[in-house]
């Protein structure tokens, strides 16, 4: 597709309750940088209903300019109505590069409007570049079962998609003095043509309806636990510190807790102020879920464990006695 500007859009989702999903304002943080590398705007997308909230809550984290199609057949997500606007909104406006949370919709909208557009899409990215020399964006996402991380170009086709995981990036300070332009486009869907539709949607129960991706203070437990029962100890510390309970892949896949609790590759992608590792050796595939972190304490036996090498404190010892004496030593000390 022939690209009429240089501007870097950033695909904001909005969530049952109407407000705008953390990842699509992460994205925004990336966006700028981009954008501005590009030499054209950072723009904000938006479709569904009733969006004047989710404007506003755009254009406070970054956006120059919001575009919207807001009408009552978008107030619930459909792979054929949202594939729709958002190809009619490329082809009108060619932007250089566009940026989807890495979510259930976007996973299932991205490559249908990739595949419509022509052009190849990055999908599950947990950072992103600007090449200075092809001025291609740097896509960079575990490839090889996560043995490894891959950076990829889309030289020859625009717009650069990709799709990014929620916590790899960190919302900008908001600013509610911020304004920008909003352009509102009349773009519908005949509802007739719907080749699946939404009868009842039903949400998702797990421990406490933990929220990893928003949390602050993450504890995690891997292989070297033991099994379930290493877990309550755990627990315990999160809860000392206001935090919750993570888990690696080799403890999911025991069976030793739900997948609901997946930190990694194959889970969620977290960046909590502080990320508490324990018993986990640190393989890329878990390790490529964390480094969003403000600060990663490491806690195993081994000093040799590959989780020493991006933690920015580390602690060799038995977890079993160095949990509960860090919990103990928190309660005392707490005001």
């Amino acid at each position: 597709m022939e690209v009429k500007t240089k501007d870097l859009w950033v695909f904001i989702e909005v969530s049952e309750d109407g407000n705008a999903k953390n990842v699509g304002l992460e994205l925004l943080n990336p966006g700028k940088y981009l954008a501005e590398k590009q030499g054209g705007k950072l723009v904000a997308i938006i479709v569904g209903y009733k969006l004047e909230k989710v404007v506003k809550e755009a254009i406070f984290y970054g956006a120059e300019r919001v575009i919207t199609i807001d009408s009552e057949e978008y107030g619930r997500y459909t792979t054929d109505a949202y594939t729709h606007a958002v190809y009619e909104l490329v082809a009108k406006y060619s932007p250089s590069t566009m940026l989807i949370g890495a979510t259930n919709q976007g996973r299932d909208m991205a490559p249908r409007l990739a595949c419509r557009l022509k052009t190849g899409l990055t999908a599950d990215c947990t950072a992103l570049g600007y090449d200075e020399e092809s001025g291609n964006i740097a896509w960079t996402r575990p490839a090889f079962g996560g043995n490894l991380m891959a950076t990829i170009f889309c030289p020859n086709h625009r717009p650069q998609l990709g799709t990014v995981r929620p916590g790899v990036f960190k919302k900008i300070e908001k600013n509610e003095g911020n304004i920008a332009e909003v352009i509102k486009e009349d773009i519908r869907y005949d509802v007739r043509q719907l080749k699946v539709r939404i009868i009842e949607v039903l949400k998702e129960i797990n421990d406490n309806n933990i929220e990893l991706e928003s949390a602050e203070v993450i504890v995690a437990g891997g292989r070297g636990i033991g099994g379930t029962e290493g877990f309550a100890p755990l627990k315990e510390l999160a809860d000392a510190l206001g935090g919750v309970v993570g888990a690696s892949r080799a403890a999911v896949d025991s069976g030793w807790i739900g997948h609901v609790h997946q930190v990694g590759q194959t889970g969620k992608t977290v960046g909590p102020k502080l990320y508490i590792a324990c018993g986990i050796s640190g393989a890329i595939q878990h390790t490529a879920g964390i480094t969003g972190s403000d600060i990663i304490v490491a806690i195993n036996k081994d000093p040799d464990a590959p989780i020493f090498r991006i933690a920015d404190y580390g602690i060799i010892g038995d977890l079993k006695e160095i949990v509960p004496l860090l919990t103990k030593m928190i309660k005392e000390n707490k005001v």
